[in-house]
C-alpha cells in the first residue's frame, strides 16, 4: 500500500494511453473517490458523465486543441457543477477541485493514468449543447483515463520556502477569555 504523500508526489498527467480499456468497476471506484470530497454544507455539487464511445470522443475532441488526448483515452469523465445544488460559487468551485483531485489520486492508486483537461472549458457552452446537458449543469473539467503508454518522468516543484509567506508562531495553549 502506498502512503498518500508518495501518491501526491508520483502522480503525473498522462497524455498517451494504451488501447486497454478501463473497467466499469475501476471507473466506479474513481467516481466514488470524487464523491467523498469535502463540500460546503455537504452539498456535493458535482455531477459526472462517463464517455467510452469513440464517436462521442471524436466529436468532443473538436472542441479543444488537446484533441489527441481525448480521442486516444479509453474513457473520459466529464465533471459538472450542478447549479441547483450550489449555495456559494467560490466554495463550490473549491469543492469541485477537491473532487477532481480525489479522482486523480484514486485513479493513480489503481494504476490508471489521468489528465485533467481544462482548455476545453473555453467552449463549454458548445460542449453542453452537443451533449444536450441540462442548463443547470456547468462543465468544470474533462478527465481522460487510461493505462499509460508513455514514460513517466519525475515531477519538479519550486522550493517550498519560496512559496511560504510566513509561519505563525506555535502557541503553547489555547487562548482563554
Amino acid at each position: 500500500m502506498m502512503d498518500i504523500f508518495n501518491i501526491l508526489k508520483e502522480r503525473r498527467s498522462i497524455r498517451k494511453y494504451s488501447d486497454k480499456p478501463v473497467s466499469h468497476e475501476l471507473i466506479t471506484k474513481v467516481l466514488a473517490a470524487g464523491q467523498w470530497a469535502p463540500s460546503g454544507l455537504n452539498n456535493q455539487p458535482w455531477r459526472f458523465l462517463v464517455i467510452h464511445d469513440q464517436g462521442q470522443k471524436e466529436k468532443l475532441a473538436g472542441f479543444t486543441k488537446y484533441s489527441c488526448i481525448i480521442k486516444k483515452a479509453p474513457a473520459l469523465i466529464l465533471v459538472f457543477l450542478d447549479h441547483q445544488a450550489t449555495y456559494d460559487r467560490d466554495k463550490d468551485l473549491m469543492a469541485i477541485g477537491a473532487c477532481i483531485q480525489n479522482m486523480l489520486l484514486e485513479a493513480y492508486s489503481l494504476g490508471i493514468g489521468t489528465c485533467w483537461l481544462g482548455e476545453i472549458l473555453r467552449r463549454k457552452k458548445a460542449v453542453a449543447g452537443y451533449l444536450r446537458i441540462p442548463a443547470n449543469l456547468e462543465l468544470m473539467a474533462v478527465i481522460s483515463l487510461g493505462y499509460s503508454a508513455e514514460e513517466i518522468k519525475k515531477g519538479k516543484r519550486h522550493l517550498l520556502n519560496t512559496m511560504v509567506l510566513g509561519l505563525a508562531k506555535k502557541e503553547t495553549s489555547c487562548p482563554t477569555k
